[in-house]
């Protein structure tokens, strides 16, 4: 089932023709700034399957992690939609909140659990993961 999402204005557009890889909240320092407080919620998709329309501004930066990441915005409204990593060229991550059915994914993981505030919410449902876990490994395809 194709999967597609955008930015709050609409000049940026996502599609994606498989199911995500893994889907997990994270709890990093740097996805509390693009979560405006809260974890993120990702959905890693191989890069191969995802395509994006309109115009993207970028951030890079070296992660806690030690990755280096570039973090992609629309460039008329701001609105946070993919990460990539130099180390990990085969995947490409899209905020779940910039998916057209963000409920349509939940979390399995919760990563960065050590950086989550006091206050922050972990389901206890899904994995946790205290710092940065090893990167899920997408099967390849024809």
């Amino acid at each position: 089932m194709a999967i597609s999402g955008g930015c709050l204005c609409g000049a940026v557009r996502i599609h994606s023709a498989e199911e995500p890889v893994a889907v997990r909240s994270c709890w990093c320092r740097v996805c509390q700034y693009l979560a405006a407080g809260s974890a993120s919620v990702n959905a890693i998709f191989r890069r191969a399957a995802v395509s994006v329309e309109g115009p993207l501004s970028r951030f890079d930066s070296v992660a806690d992690s030690g990755n280096h990441m570039t973090r992609s915005f629309c460039a008329t409204c701001g609105t946070p939609v993919l990460s990539e990593s130099r180390e990990r060229p085969d995947v490409v991550i899209v905020r779940v909140g910039a998916l057209d059915d963000p409920g349509r994914f939940r979390p399995t993981g919760t990563i960065w659990t050590d950086s989550a505030p006091a206050w922050g919410l972990v389901d206890p449902a899904t994995e946790q993961v205290p710092r940065q876990p090893a990167p899920p490994r997408p099967e390849p395809r024809p």
